[in-house]
């Protein structure tokens, strides 16, 4: 009997698969590219005219979930109804991958900030259900662009 096939997020890409991939995999421990196969030349086939070396079928693992991607132009932009929960173990862990993720300040609000890619990540504590027992807290997060935890506790 075939192994059961897991679930893993699909990337559409525009045409940055592989730069995304190579950045991803040095912004989060235990990653790697898995592997990537290329649109084939154009010259065997039109359909595929201006896509030769982009990326058909990318797999990589991001701190040990699976992610495959592809470039598949303009068609399907990335947006903030699909985001990547990013859950943290303290202040500078959110820090870190802030500093690495968020590239689109206006997109910035309560731990949620997009990279230059286009991807919407969610960088948060892990223990964020904890810190957010009171109304004061519920506000003060939602004045957060980054997830600052002593605000919350102090709220």
């Amino acid at each position: 009997m075939p192994e059961v096939a897991g679930i893993q997020p699909c990337l559409w890409f525009d045409d940055t698969a592989r730069e995304a991939m190579e950045y991803y995999v040095t912004v989060f421990p235990n990653s790697r590219i898995v592997s990537i196969e290329e649109y084939p030349d154009e010259a065997l086939d039109p359909h595929f005219a201006g896509m030769h070396g982009k990326v058909l079928n990318g797999r990589f693992t991001l701190n040990g979930v699976d992610f495959v991607c592809l470039d598949g132009g303009p068609l399907f932009p990335f947006t903030e109804a699909v985001s990547f929960v990013v859950a943290c173990a303290d202040q500078a862990e959110i820090d870190s991958y802030w500093s690495k993720l968020s590239h689109v300040p206006e997109s910035e609000q309560c731990g949620w900030c997009k990279d230059r890619f286009g991807v919407s990540w969610q960088i948060i504590p892990a223990e964020l259900g904890g810190l957010l027992r009171r109304p004061e807290q519920i506000r003060a997060m939602m004045q957060q662009k980054k997830i600052v935890i002593a605000e919350l506790e102090n709220a």
